[in-house]
C-alpha cells in the first residue's frame, strides 16, 4: 500500500513520543531564516504558525519566533543571521529554499533545521538521504529538478510556434545550472520544439536590462527557475517586464500567478508550510531530525490566469483549462 505524504504526516504529528502526552510539556522556541521578505512571506509563515498552534504551540503563549528575513541586504549578510540564530540555542530553525538552508547547515551543526521546498536536499549534500537524513536537517523537498520537463511540457501547450524561451536563472543560486542541464538534456524538452535561451541576473543586476538583452537575443516567452528566494523577492516586476514585452510565462509557484502571470506547476509553499509546522512540533517534543523520514510532494497545482492569456492573446486549450487546479479570471 502506498504512503502517501497526508497519511505521513497524519503519523507523525499523532505518533507518540515515549512515555510522553500529546500535549507539549514546555514551550518552544523556533528561528525563521530566509533569504527573502516578511511581505512577499508572510502568508507563509501565517501558514506555519496557524499549523503550529494545530499541534498545541500559540505564539506568544508557548511559543516565541524569532525572525530573520534577510530583505533588501547583501546576500553576504545571510551567514551573519545565521550564525545570529545558532547562537540563540534554538528548538528548530525554519528555512526555506536551498541557498538558506545550505547556509543554515554552514552554520548550525546541532540546532535542528526543518526545510521546506528544497529542489534536491540529497543532491547537494544537505542530507544523507532521504530515508535517513542522517543529521541535523529533516524536512520537504519539492523535486523542483524532476518537474522541469513536465513543465515545459505543459507551457508548450499554450506557445506559439516558433518560439524562443528565455529560461531564467540567478546567477548566484548553485541550483540553477542544474536546471538548465536538465531542462536542456531533456528528451521530453528536445521533442517540444522551443528553442531555449539561457539568461541569468543578481541582486546586483537591472532586470529591465535582462529582459531587452533577452528580447533582442529573440526571447519570445519566460520560464522562471524555481527553487529560488531572489526571484520570489522580485516576483511582481517579474511579471510585469513579462507582460511588458507581451511574453507568455511560467513559473513554479502559484504567487507569480496570482500576481499576474500566465501559469505555473508546482506544490504549494502554504501547504509545504503547513507540513513543515508537523515537522517543527515533533522536534520540539524531542524527536531527532536525523530519525524523521524527508518527504516529497505527491500532488503538485496547475494554475493558469486567464486574464493574462486573453491580454497577450492566447487561447488555452480545453483539456488544460479542465486539467489545471484553478484558472484564474
Amino acid at each position: 500500500m502506498k504512503i502517501t505524504r497526508r497519511d505521513f504526516l497524519a503519523a507523525l504529528a499523532s505518533a507518540p513520543l515515549l512515555a510522553h502526552a500529546q500535549q507539549p510539556q514546555k514551550p518552544m522556541r523556533v528561528g525563521i531564516l530566509s533569504s527573502g521578505t516578511i511581505e512577499m512571506r508572510g502568508h507563509l509563515e501565517q501558514a506555519l504558525i496557524r499549523s503550529l498552534a494545530e499541534q498545541g504551540y500559540v505564539e506568544g503563549r508557548n511559543l516565541t519566533i524569532e525572525r530573520r528575513y534577510r530583505g533588501p541586504a547583501p546576500v553576504s549578510h545571510m551567514p551573519e543571521l545565521a550564525s545570529e540564530l545558532a547562537a540563540l540555542n534554538l528548538d528548530a530553525v525554519v528555512t526555506t529554499c536551498t541557498p538558506s538552508t545550505a547556509v543554515a547547515k554552514s552554520v548550525m551543526t546541532s540546532t535542528p533545521i526543518v526545510m521546506a521546498a528544497v529542489s534536491d536536499p540529497v543532491g547537494h549534500g544537505l542530507v544523507a538521504s532521504l530515508g535517513r537524513p542522517g543529521g541535523n536537517i529533516t524536512g520537504l523537498s519539492s523535486q523542483g529538478e524532476e518537474l522541469l520537463p513536465k513543465m515545459m511540457e505543459l507551457f508548450a501547450k499554450v506557445l506559439p510556434k516558433p518560439s524562443t524561451v528565455a529560461v531564467l536563472g540567478n546567477a548566484g543560486n548553485p541550483v540553477h545550472p542544474r536546471m538548465w542541464r536538465k531542462l536542456q538534456e531533456s528528451p521530453v524538452v528536445r521533442a517540444l520544439g522551443p528553442a531555449l535561451l539561457q539568461v541569468e541576473f543578481s541582486g546586483s543586476v537591472n532586470l529591465s536590462k535582462v529582459f531587452d538583452d533577452a528580447v533582442r537575443a529573440g526571447a519570445t516567452a519566460l520560464f522562471v527557475l524555481g527553487d529560488d528566494p531572489l526571484m520570489f523577492n522580485v516576483q511582481t516586476t517579474i511579471v510585469q517586464l513579462a507582460a511588458k514585452h507581451r511574453m507568455p510565462d511560467f513559473y513554479w509557484a502559484r504567487e507569480f500567478v496570482d500576481a499576474g502571470g500566465l501559469m505555473s506547476y508546482g506544490e504549494s509553499l502554504r501547504a509545504d508550510y503547513r507540513s513543515v509546522g508537523v515537522y517543527v512540533a515533533r522536534v520540539g517534543k524531542g524527536a531527532k531530525p536525523a530519525d524523521l523520514p524527508v518527504q516529497q510532494p505527491t500532488r503538485f497545482e496547475l494554475v493558469i490566469n486567464r486574464k493574462t492569456a486573453k491580454a497577450l492573446g492566447i487561447s488555452i486549450p480545453q483539456d488544460l483549462l479542465l486539467s489545471a487546479d484553478q484558472v484564474i479570471g
